[in-house]
């Protein structure tokens, strides 16, 4: 891999609400990425889906879930994105379960991270995950085409 130096942007939150298969959503999507150059330095898309055990209406994570969550979220986003190897993208909650997805250059590296959470069991909760090339970016149009500015935080996921 080569070393590129790359201005890495500031993450902005943008909160999207959804409904599929009759049920409700919730997408916080980094749009800092959508005008983000250059994008084939982070062409391997990283999503990794966890499923969520103390639900409430609309198959949700309860609040006490949540804590849990974001807890797993802040340590695998450390990890991942440590030496500026990913990037965040997003997180989705929807149907019992949470995705969360990031761009990433040396996918080997955070593979090897993922791989050694799962082989500790190092993990509140179980979860799958699927690493693919995507040199376009087409796995991140849909939350970067709709992410705006109109609802944004700033800060770590």
């Amino acid at each position: 891999m080569t070393t590129t130096n790359i201005a890495i942007p500031e993450e902005v939150y943008s909160v999207l609400e959804f409904r599929q298969h009759d049920l409700p959503g919730v997408a916080t999507v980094n749009c800092a990425l959508k005008g983000f150059e250059p994008k084939i330095a982070f062409s391997w898309h990283l999503s990794l889906l966890i499923n969520c055990v103390d639900l409430i209406g609309n198959c949700l994570p309860s609040p006490a879930e949540q804590q849990v969550l974001y807890g797993f979220e802040d340590k695998l986003d450390q990890l991942i994105k440590a030496g500026q190897n990913a990037l965040f993208l997003a997180r989705v909650t929807h149907d019992g379960q949470r995705e969360l997805i990031w761009r990433v250059r040396d996918p080997e590296s955070a593979n090897d991270i993922v791989q050694g959470i799962l082989r500790t069991k190092d993990y509140p909760r179980e979860f799958d995950y699927r690493m693919e090339e995507d040199t376009q970016w087409e796995k991140a149009a849909w939350y970067l085409n709709n992410a705006t500015a109109a609802h944004t935080t700033h800060g770590s996921i």
